[in-house]
C-alpha cells in the first residue's frame, strides 16, 4: 500500500505540468479518459461486484443501491465526463479589467486552485465525477472513497489514468488514497501545503469531522434534510407527483425529501391520497412502501407511525418520510429555518404571493417552487456534475461545478512605474 503522504508528495509535484496543459489537451484527456471508462466497464463491474457482495448485510439497502454499478451507470459515467469536456474552460477567464490613472492595467483572470481532494463514501462514480471537474478546471485530483466502494474506485481511477497516459497528461494528475482507515483522512484533513482545497462528500460525521480538524480550506457539503411544503392552494395532484419523486426516487442521495409539510386547509384532502400513493400503491406494485412518521394532526388524519423528538431533525436515506401539518406559509418558513440544513427546499403552490415569502423567507442552496428537490444536482443544472452540494455561503453554494474549483489572481502591466 502506497503511504498517503507519497501520494500527496506526487499530486503536488503535478501541478505545474498540469498547469503548462492547454484547454483543448484538457478536453481531449476527458474523451480519452470517457472512452476507458466504457472499455473497462466490464473490469469495473466485476470490482464493483466484490465491493457490493463485502457489504451487503452491514450496509442498509438503499445504501447498496448507491454503492451499486451496472453497465447503464458507467455509460452515464463517461456520458457525464464528456459534457464536462464540452463545456467552456474556467480557466483564463478576465472577471475584472481597468486602467489606472498612473498607467497600470490590472487585470483579474481565473486560474486553477491547485490540488483538490475530495473525501467521499460508498458512490463510485463521484470518482469520475470528482476527477472529471477537477481536470477540467486544471487541478491535480486526490480522490479518498470509503473502504466500502474502494476496489470500484481503484478500477475507475486506473481507467482514468489510461486515458491520461494516452492524451499525453500525467497520470498523478488524479490519484487515489489507498489507506481507507480514518488516519488517512486525517491526514488529508491536515495537509497544509499539499492541498488547497478538500471537499468531504458524505454523512454528517464526516462533514463534522472536516470542520472539527481541517486545517487545509475545506467546503461544507452533503446533508440534505430537504422539506417539501404543499400550500392550501396547491394543486394537489401535481403534490402528490412532487412528494412521491421526491421521496421514492431514489431515497438515499442528500437531495431527497425527508421532511413534507402540508398547510391545514390542504391536510384532510391530501393526506389520505398521499398515504395511498407511498404506501398503499407501492405494496400493490411489490415496491418498498414509506413509512410516514406523522405529528399529532397528521397523524389524526392518516395514522402512520407517531413522529419522535428526532424526527424533524434527521436525514434518513430511507424509505421514511416526517409530515406535519402547519398553519401557514409564515410556520412552514419557520419550521424549515429551525431545522434545514441550508440543502434544498421546495414549495408547491398556485398562489405567487405564497411562493414570494416562501422564496424570501427559506435560507438554503436551493429554493424551488412547483418542483422537486431531486433536482439540485451538478448534472441537472448544466454543469456536467458535480463535486457535491455546498451547503455553506462563502465561496460557494449549490452544485459545485468549475467555477467554484478556480481562483483568481491579478496581472497587473505597467511600463516603469513605481510608488
Amino acid at each position: 500500500m502506497k503511504l498517503t503522504q507519497t501520494i500527496l508528495k506526487q499530486a503536488k509535484a503535478a501541478v505545474p505540468a498540469l498547469a503548462a496543459v492547454p484547454a483543448e489537451q484538457l478536453d481531449r484527456a476527458l474523451l480519452c479518459v470517457a472512452d476507458e471508462l466504457e472499455a473497462r466497464s466490464a473490469v469495473i463491474l466485476a470490482a464493483n461486484a466484490d465491493d457490493v457482495a463485502r457489504a451487503e448485510g452491514h450496509i442498509a439497502p438503499t445504501m447498496i443501491d448507491r454503492l451499486r454499478l451496472t453497465a447503464a451507470r458507467i455509460a452515464d459515467m463517461a456520458a457525464g465526463v464528456r459534457s464536462v469536456a464540452a463545456l467552456p474552460s474556467p480557466l483564463g477567464r478576465v472577471l475584472y479589467e481597468t486602467d489606472r490613472p498612473n498607467g497600470l492595467h490590472i487585470r483579474k483572470v481565473s486560474v486553477s486552485l491547485g490540488v483538490v481532494a475530495i473525501i467521499y463514501e460508498s458512490r463510485p462514480n463521484v470518482t469520475s465525477d470528482a476527477a472529471a471537474l477537477a481536470l477540467k478546471s486544471g487541478n491535480v485530483a486526490v480522490l479518498r472513497a470509503g473502504k466500502e466502494a474502494f476496489a470500484s474506485a481503484y478500477a475507475i481511477v486506473e481507467a482514468i489514468r489510461a486515458g491520461l497516459r494516452t492524451a499525453g497528461l500525467p497520470e498523478d494528475a488524479v490519484n487515489l488514497i489507498e489507506d481507507t482507515t480514518r488516519a488517512s483522512a486525517m491526514e488529508l484533513m491536515k495537509a497544509d501545503g499539499y492541498i488547497d482545497l478538500l471537499i468531504p462528500r458524505g454523512g454528517a460525521g464526516l462533514i463534522r469531522s472536516c470542520v472539527e480538524n481541517a486545517t487545509v480550506p475545506c467546503i461544507q457539503t452533503g446533508t440534505g434534510i430537504c422539506h417539501v411544503y404543499v400550500d392550501a392552494a396547491a394543486d394537489l395532484d401535481m403534490a402528490l407527483d412532487i412528494v412521491n419523486n421526491a421521496k421514492t426516487s431514489r431515497p438515499s442521495v442528500c437531495n431527497a425529501e425527508e421532511v413534507l409539510l402540508v398547510h391545514r386547509d390542504a391536510a384532510a384532502a391530501f393526506l389520505p391520497r398521499l398515504r395511498a400513493r407511498l404506501i398503499d400503491d407501492r405494496l400493490a406494485a411489490g415496491k418498498t412502501p414509506v413509512e410516514l412518521r406523522c405529528d399529532e394532526r397528521a397523524f389524526a388524519l392518516i395514522g402512520g407511525t407517531p413522529a419522535g423528538p428526532d424526527d424533524f431533525d434527521t436525514e434518513f436515506l430511507d424509505y421514511i418520510l416526517a409530515v406535519r401539518v402547519v398553519d401557514s406559509v409564515d410556520e412552514a418558513v419557520a419550521h424549515i429555518r429551525a431545522h434545514s440544513t441550508m440543502h434544498s427546499e421546495a414549495i408547491v403552490t398556485a398562489d405567487p404571493a405564497a411562493a414570494g415569502t416562501f422564496i424570501n423567507g427559506v435560507d438554503c442552496a436551493a429554493v424551488y417552487v412547483n418542483a422537486s428537490t431531486r433536482f439540485t444536482d451538478g448534472g441537472e443544472f448544466g454543469f456536467g456534475c458535480e463535486m457535491g452540494i455546498s451547503t455553506q455561503k462563502l465561496h460557494a453554494r449549490g452544485p459545485l461545478g468549475l467555477p467554484e474549483l478556480t481562483t483568481y489572481k491579478y496581472i497587473v502591466t505597467g511600463n516603469g512605474q513605481v510608488r
